[in-house]
């Protein structure tokens, strides 16, 4: 475990955990809809605005050249962060949900037909579920859900039955945003590959909280995005592997992204250009080089001990109090808890948590097909990261009380 001094140091480094709210210090339990951003990822990003901004990969001048040169490293970076064999794997997007779009219509379009299936779990965020109805309903294929639990653990049995012939793609998240799942996705994988699926994996709670190789895994698609990673909104990832990618058409149309153009015909660039058309998010994705220098300079395994710790502590101390039923129960958890407060509606208590300094989220959290599994409108979600305290928990929880008292 990091020692308490350095605890500090991390936090000294976010500037924003420095400030009030309602004239209380703020404690921000809401890292599963974003993460906050350390001064490194800043000073990058104004650094690159201030001194060596221009338009990338098609200018010879100076700025151009250099502003190409840090877009391209960041590749390299990403490469190497999850692991992928190549850098032409790496595409650049405008986050997880651009990149599952980008699946969806480009892998639709080429691998699916009427009669074809797409899987699902219910644990998906709607980014994970909206962009395969569009395309089903385009293709004639149909969508269907792989189970759970009560304790939010995906039902292997039940998906291993699933994976029939007609079964094309499956797509499921690493880690649930609402209650902190970690699925076993590498045997997921495997299972599907046996049947020559194709394997999609939403990373966007993952990345941040453990380490994600892709060779390990196997993934033939894995998209994240960069604001869960302590960079910028706007800029995200998808890795995708190159046969797969050299197979499927790009999903849009414009700049960079083409070899020759005519009024006749098109031909595409090559990988990984073919799927980044016009002008990037070059100072997210400078951004997102930042974070994850910042990241490896922590050490992934380091952020998943501080955070395992703040999910132990906390579980503890929200079970010991009557009022709360938590919901996500299962073996392999991330730093997220879901829970309601008995008799009180989530907003309600969100709002005046809220009152007291303590940002957490509440409502559906894009998954409302898992808020009907469990025939609730929503929860109340707090989800911890590396920069989180003990103490935070305990103002928390105090919090917690005073609110039930008050409703």
């Amino acid at each position: 475990m990091i020692e308490s001094e350095n605890i500090i140091d991390i936090r000294n480094d976010f500037p924003i955990l420095n400030r009030k709210i309602h004239g209380k210090p703020l404690i921000y339990f809401d890292n599963a809809a974003s993460n906050q951003k350390p001064m490194q990822v800043l000073d990058a990003i104004t650094n690159y605005y201030a001194n060596d901004y221009s338009n990338i990969h098609r200018g010879v001048h100076t700025l151009s050249q250099l502003g190409t040169t840090k877009y391209e490293e960041v590749r390299d970076k990403v490469k190497d962060f999850i692991n992928a064999s190549k850098r032409e794997e790496i595409v650049f997007t405008k986050g997880t949900t651009d990149g599952l779009n980008l699946l969806a219509n480009s892998l639709g379009k080429t691998f699916l037909k009427k009669g074809d299936q797409v899987l699902i779990s219910t644990l998906e965020h709607h980014s994970n579920i909206v962009p395969w109805q569009m395309i089903c309903e385009v293709t004639g294929a149909s969508l269907q859900i792989i189970p759970i639990s009560r304790a939010g653990e995906i039902n292997v049995d039940a998906y291993i039955e699933m994976l029939n012939d007609k079964v094309k793609i499956v797509s499921i998240n690493h880690i649930s945003n609402t209650l902190g799942t970690i699925n076993p996705i590498k045997k997921m994988i495997k299972l599907a590959h046996k049947k020559n699926i194709i394997t999609v994996i939403d990373g966007a709670q993952a990345v941040a909280h453990k380490e994600v190789n892709m060779q390990d895994l196997d993934a033939d698609f894995y998209v994240f995005s960069a604001h869960k990673l302590f960079g910028p909104t706007g800029v995200g990832v998808l890795y995708g592997k190159e046969r797969y990618l050299e197979k499927i058409p790009p999903y849009q149309g414009g700049g960079d992204m083409i070899n020759q153009v005519s009024f006749e015909k098109t031909s595409y660039n090559d990988l990984p250009y073919k799927f980044e058309a016009g002008t990037p998010n070059i100072a997210g994705v400078v951004g997102l080089g930042a974070a994850i220098d910042y990241v490896n300079e922590i050490g992934l395994k380091n952020i998943e001990e501080i955070e395992s710790e703040l999910l132990q502590y906390a579980t503890e101390k929200l079970n010991a109090l009557p009022f709360v039923n938590l919901f996500g129960t299962a073996k392999q958890k991330a730093a997220v808890i879901s829970f309601i407060v008995k008799d009180a509606h989530p907003y309600d208590v969100g709002t005046l948590l809220d009152g007291m300094g303590i940002a957490v989220r509440t409502g559906h959290h894009c998954t409302q097909p898992l808020m009907d599994f469990y025939k609730i409108p929503g929860t109340i979600r707090a989800s911890f990261a590396m920069y989180n305290s003990i103490e935070e928990i305990d103002r928390f929880i105090a919090g917690l009380i005073k609110v039930k008292s008050m409703l």
